[in-house]
C-alpha cells in the first residue's frame, strides 16, 4: 500500500467546519510536504480547482501547478500528482510544463487527468466545459498530443478538438509522468481504459471497490493493454485512542449547515454521472471521503486499510483535519501496523 494525501489549497477539507487550522499558504504546504516524507507518506495529490468548492467560491485558494513545481523544488522523495483539467490548459505547453516538473523534481511527477464537473467555475475562469461525454472525448486527445510530445521529436497531431504541426519540446522529461485518471461514466471508463495508466477513484466501501476494480482490470484485458500500474481510492481518515472518540468526531463534522459551502453540490451531482449520488451528509467530506470508513483507533484504521488491500486498493489519497495534526497522528500509529502487516508472509502468526 502506498500512502497518499491531498495537499490542501483550499483551508481544509469540511463544508461544516469554518476554520479548520490550515492556512492557505505555500508555507503551510511546504511544511506538510517535507513533514510527510519523514513520516512514511509516498505521495501527494495537488487538486486544481480555481474556486473554492470547500469553503465557498468567495474564500481563497491556491493555483495547483504553480504549487507543484514549488513542492518539487523543496521536497526529496514525494511523488507530485497534479490534477489538470484539459478545459483549462493547451496541451502541448501542459506537455512542456510537465517536462520542467518533471526535471526539478528529479522524476517525481505525475498527473491526475480529470474532464471537470463544476459548470460554475468554468463561466468564472474561461474554462471550456462542454457535454459530459464530449469532456472525455477532448481528454483523450489532450493525453495523446502529451504522450506524443514526450515520445517523439517533432510531433504532429490532428483531430476534432487540438491540431498542432512539427511540435518540439525539448528537454524530454527523464521519466515519463504517469498518467492517472478517474471516472464512473460509461464513457468515463472507456476513456480511461484507452488513455490512462492507472485508475482512481471516489472513496467506497471495500465491495464496490472490489468490483470497481475488476470491472476496470477486464476492460483494460479486453483492450488488449497492458494492465493498470495502480488503483488508487480517495479518503478521509479520523483516527482516535478510542472508537467513541472517533464516532464524536464523525458527527461534529457532519453536522450539515446548509450556506456558502454548499454552493457547488448541485453542479458537482448534476454535472458527473455517478455511481453512488453522495448525501448531503456525504458531501460534509469532499471526495465521498466518508465512505470506506476509515473512523476508529489506530488498529480499526489499519484493518479496514489492508481490507481495501485485498480487494485490490495500492494507493491512497488522504485527507484529515487539521491536516499537519492528523498527518502526524497517522504516520506514527497507522502506517507502521499496515506495513508490519504486510511484512508477515499469510499463514503466519504474527
Amino acid at each position: 500500500m502506498r500512502f497518499g494525501y491531498w495537499t490542501p489549497l483550499f483551508g481544509g477539507w469540511l463544508r461544516n467546519v469554518e476554520d479548520e487550522a490550515m492556512p492557505v499558504t505555500f508555507d503551510y504546504v511546504k511544511r506538510l510536504a517535507q513533514r510527510a516524507e519523514r513520516i512514511g507518506f509516498d505521495l501527494t495529490l495537488v487538486p486544481e480547482l480555481n474556486l473554492n468548492d470547500i469553503k465557498g467560491t468567495a474564500a481563497p485558494s491556491l493555483e495547483a501547478w504553480a504549487l507543484a513545481a514549488a513542492i518539487a523544488a523543496t521536497t526529496e522523495r514525494l511523488e507530485i500528482m497534479a490534477a489538470m483539467r484539459p478545459g483549462y490548459h493547451l496541451p502541448a505547453v501542459t506537455a512542456k510544463q510537465a517536462a520542467t516538473i518533471d526535471d526539478i523534481s528529479g522524476g517525481r511527477f505525475t498527473f491526475n487527468v480529470v474532464s471537470a464537473w463544476w459548470a460554475e467555475e468554468a463561466r468564472q475562469y474561461g474554462g471550456i466545459f462542454s457535454e459530459h461525454d464530449d469532456r472525455y472525448k477532448r481528454t483523450e486527445e489532450f493525453v495523446a498530443i502529451l504522450k506524443g510530445l514526450w515520445r517523439e521529436t517533432p510531433f504532429s497531431f490532428s483531430g476534432e478538438y487540438y491540431d498542432i504541426a512539427n511540435s518540439h519540446l525539448e528537454p524530454k522529461p527523464r521519466v515519463t509522468p504517469r498518467i492517472y485518471a478517474g471516472g464512473e461514466s460509461e464513457a468515463g471508463k472507456s476513456s480511461i481504459t484507452r488513455f490512462a495508466d492507472a485508475y482512481l477513484t471516489h472513496g467506497g466501501t471495500v465491495d464496490e471497490l472490489r468490483t470497481k476494480i475488476d470491472e476496470m482490470r477486464r476492460r483494460r484485458a479486453d483492450a488488449g493493454a497492458e494492465p493498470f500500474e495502480a488503483f488508487g481510492m480517495a479518503a478521509y481518515v479520523i483516527v482516535r485512542d478510542t472508537e467513541a472518540e472517533a464516532q464524536a468526531e464523525l458527527a461534529r463534522i457532519t453536522d450539515v449547515q446548509h450556506g456558502k459551502a454548499y454552493e457547488s453540490y448541485q453542479d458537482f451531482i448534476s454535472k458527473s454521472q455517478l455511481e453512488h449520488v453522495p448525501s448531503l451528509e456525504d458531501y460534509s467530506v469532499s471526495n465521498r471521503g466518508l465512505r470506506p470508513g476509515f473512523v476508529g483507533t489506530p488498529e480499526q484504521v489499519a484493518a479496514r486499510i489492508r481490507e481495501f488491500e485485498d480487494a485490490g486498493v495500492d494507493t491512497l489519497l488522504l485527507q484529515f483535519s487539521p491536516q499537519a495534526e492528523e498527518m502526524e497522528r497517522f504516520g506514527e500509529q497507522v502506517i507502521p501496523l499496515v506495513r508490519s502487516s504486510a511484512a508477515v508472509p499469510s499463514g503466519t502468526a504474527a
